[in-house]
């Protein structure tokens, strides 16, 4: 199996479970090196032990992105253990479901400071590097929540994301003469443990078994199922590898149907 982008090395956060390790898995499959880094240690290192015990390379790191500290070291560990950096995948996030006239501050702000702020500011200090070296992609998992407004329950959510479009097509624009490319992928409903939270809260605000509420989820996506983390991940290989090389700024949706847009 053609692996072109054998021997490069990515960073993927939010990699202990869901999207971001089936991202993960992906990438080492593709024959990439991995700085992993998640919230949650004892997860990310388990996803790490995974990679090495199938042959690839894999290190973990137990991080909070929202601190420009360990923003740093997340780079410099892919620059002192692999010396390159070739790719960062910003895929972290969190979620918190309320009603419009019911956010609260505290909501709103960890949720713009996780989704937007620390995606922008992991994007700055890649950037820095891939600049320097004239070559480099970024991928930030966004979401058709950011291109919409899909649900009453996450306002925040859906401004944080339409914040990464936005953060996205700037970076671009800013960085493709240098050789950089920034593109996003936007998943609809995936099976993950946030996607179980939404329907749990969502449930509890309506009354609704968390059953009903996946079923008319369900009924809503054209394809009639809910895609899972690798139906993501092979987008974000595609936009990390050679073959979209004439892409960037671009923000492609996993949501079976969901968008035509």
């Amino acid at each position: 199996m053609e692996q072109p982008v054998k021997g490069q090395v990515a960073i993927v956060t939010g990699a202990g479970q869901g999207i971001g390790r089936a991202i993960a898995l992906r990438l080492s499959q593709d024959g990439m090196n991995l700085v992993l880094a998640d919230l949650q240690g004892d997860a990310v290192a388990h996803v790490a032990e995974e990679i090495r015990a199938g042959g690839g390379e894999a290190v973990a790191l137990a991080l909070n992105i929202l601190l420009a500290d360990d923003r740093q070291r997340m780079i410099e560990t892919a620059l002192s253990t692999f010396h390159r950096l070739d790719a960062l995948v910003n895929n972290a996030g969190v979620q918190r479901i309320a009603l419009p006239l019911d956010v609260s501050e505290e909501h709103w702000d960890i949720v713009m400071n996780v989704n937007a702020k620390a995606t922008y500011f992991c994007c700055q200090l890649a950037l820095k590097h891939m600049i320097d070296q004239r070559s480099g992609r970024i991928v930030n998992i966004a979401s058709v929540a950011g291109k919409m407004a899909s649900t009453t329950y996450h306002p925040i959510y859906n401004a944080s994301k339409a914040a990464v479009l936005a953060i996205t097509k700037t970076l671009a624009l800013y960085s493709a003469k240098d050789g950089v490319r920034v593109n996003a992928v936007c998943p609809g409903m995936i099976e993950t443990p946030m996607q179980d939270m939404v329907d749990r809260e969502v449930a509890r605000i309506t009354g609704q078994a968390p059953t009903e509420i996946r079923a008319e989820r369900n009924a809503r996506v054209p394809l009639g199922y809910m895609g899972d983390g690798a139906d993501v991940a092979a987008i974000v290989s595609f936009l990390v590898g050679p073959d979209s090389r004439y892409m960037t700024g671009q923000a492609l949706n996993a949501d079976g149907g969901i968008l035509t847009y």
